[in-house]
């Protein structure tokens, strides 16, 4: 199963990558073909941003995760 994580972009750099934050967790992701600004939810998998969500779909989409890692 493949899982793609929702982040918030803090900074964009000149070098195709983005810095993304998670929960307080920063991590560099790769932009690829994703236009995107510094602000915006994005989704991220294996490293690599794969599309741009709303703040709204974000959020839902943490809240499902926090309640299945109460269930490990």
């Amino acid at each position: 199963m493949c899982v793609a994580l929702p982040g918030i972009v803090k900074e964009i750099g000149d070098d195709g990558y983005a810095t993304v934050d998670f929960s307080g967790n920063t991590v560099r992701a790769a932009r690829g073909l994703v236009d995107i600004k510094v602000g915006d939810h994005v989704l991220v998998h294996a490293g690599c941003i794969i599309q741009t969500v709303q703040q709204e779909e974000a959020e839902e989409l943490q809240s499902l995760f926090e309640e299945l890692q109460a269930f490990s």
